[in-house]
């Protein structure tokens, strides 16, 4: 085991203390009068179990050698692989979502584990000598890597977890992707938010009047007219695909969610509850909140999954915009503080595993508070370390871990 002034303890207790405002929003978002600090049959109870749980497998990673992980990386992957491939045929129901195992009254959720696998085996993989993410060849495999589980998890179906899975083509693209590829993704995402929004019909006309415009005027000066077609046509068929897949394979409440958001519907006791609910327990927290275990919108369950994925939302009211803004920025300076070791870092292996876990983190917690605050969809992201839910939990600690784990190993490049 490394000299223990080696390990990054600064971003341990960044951890820590977000442990800590999880566990006491949990108990908040949870709290009846006989309810027992140590017992199993509550949430808080559960939570503290899973922090002591998740605190001795975060020291178990600690003293286990760091050769094991890359030696046994892609033998982990494929076993994931298989797990996440069982529980579409044996696992439990639950929301709508085929994710759960449940064995001796515990559930865990696959899915949650592949995301510290996927980072172990793109590390693997791409710190290989032979492996060069300029070549087509290496990033084919890469993106099998990412796509396989993302795929699987799409199934399931669980949007929200295939959403972070996209963010390791971002620590593809830090590593050197050729930036086309991030191109044509911010592209894609813009086509189909304005086909969402504008609808099929209109994009087109858009898209036919646009290239009109290009081709007779000078206004493209040295884009070749052959690329400008090209890149029409492939507008138009991209519009055509967001246009089917929006409406004919996402799911009613997937298509409200995006309408909500858009602001092309308005259903505060429908699909948009939850976020309507949490906007006014933001309100009602001002800046100083309403003090803990005062919450209207929190005592009066009047928002699902509180406790969960819209724990945010207790934070806001009971601590109101000082308790938020300082849970950000405990957030910011881990995310800061592990991009700056990251940057120092010479092994390759080990330089993008952190790239992975600084993405997995950024993905769950921008997109988590996006989501409560109502400026994106609901889609089911826990907060990282603060959330209620053994699997999330212990599946970021195992991910920061091997972070800590590899920060406290400065080798020379391989």
């Amino acid at each position: 085991m490394n000299n223990v002034k080696n390990f990054d303890i600064v971003s341990c207790l960044l951890v820590l203390f977000l442990m800590l405002i999880g566990l006491v929003n949990i108990y908040s978002s949870t709290y009846f009068a006989e309810m027992s600090f140590f017992s199993l049959d509550n949430f808080f109870g559960k939570q503290l179990f899973f922090c002591v749980i998740c605190i001795c497998t975060f020291f178990l990673c600690i003293v286990t050698d760091i050769k094991i992980y890359f030696k046994f990386g892609s033998i982990i992957y494929l076993i994931m692989i298989l797990i996440l491939f069982a529980v579409l045929f044996f696992g439990n129901e639950v929301n709508g979502s085929r994710s759960w195992f449940s064995v001796a009254g515990f559930s865990f959720q696959p899915s949650e584990f592949m995301k510290p696998v996927t980072a172990l085996a793109l590390a693997k993989f791409l710190s290989n000598i032979n492996s060069d993410i300029k070549k087509f060849r290496t990033q084919v495999y890469s993106f099998i890597i990412i796509s396989i589980p993302l795929l699987l998890v799409v199934i399931q179906p669980d949007p929200g977890t295939a959403l972070v899975f996209f963010g390791f083509y971002l620590v593809l693209h830090i590593i050197g992707l050729p930036s086309i590829y991030l191109n044509i993704f911010i592209t894609s995402i813009i086509i189909f938010l304005s086909t969402v929004y504008f609808g099929k019909t209109n994009m087109i006309i858009f898209s036919s009047l646009l290239f009109g415009l290009f081709f007779t005027h000078r206004l493209y000066k040295g884009l070749k007219k052959k690329r400008l077609i090209y890149y029409t046509v492939s507008s138009i068929i991209l519009i055509l695909c967001v246009d089917l897949i929006f409406n004919n394979i996402f799911e009613q409440r997937h298509r409200d969610r995006f309408n909500i958001v858009l602001g092309l519907d308005d259903d505060l006791k429908g699909i948009g509850y939850n976020t309507n609910q949490s906007q006014l327990a933001f309100k009602s927290g001002g800046i100083f909140g309403e003090g803990f275990l005062k919450g209207s919108q929190t005592k009066g369950d009047f928002i699902p999954e509180q406790h969960s994925d819209y724990i945010f939302a207790t934070i806001g009211e009971e601590w109101g915009f000082v308790g938020s803004l300082v849970t950000i920025l405990v957030f910011s300076l881990l995310l800061l503080r592990i991009i700056d070791r990251t940057s120092i870092q010479r092994n390759i292996f080990y330089k993008i595993y952190s790239y992975c876990v600084i993405v997995l983190i950024f993905f769950h917690f921008a997109i988590n508070i996006s989501m409560v605050i109502g400026i994106f969809p609901s889609v089911g992201i826990p907060l990282p370390f603060i959330s209620y839910g053994g699997s999330s939990m212990l599946a970021f600690t195992i991910l920061f871990a091997g972070y800590i784990k590899i920060d406290s190993s400065k080798k020379e490049k391989w």
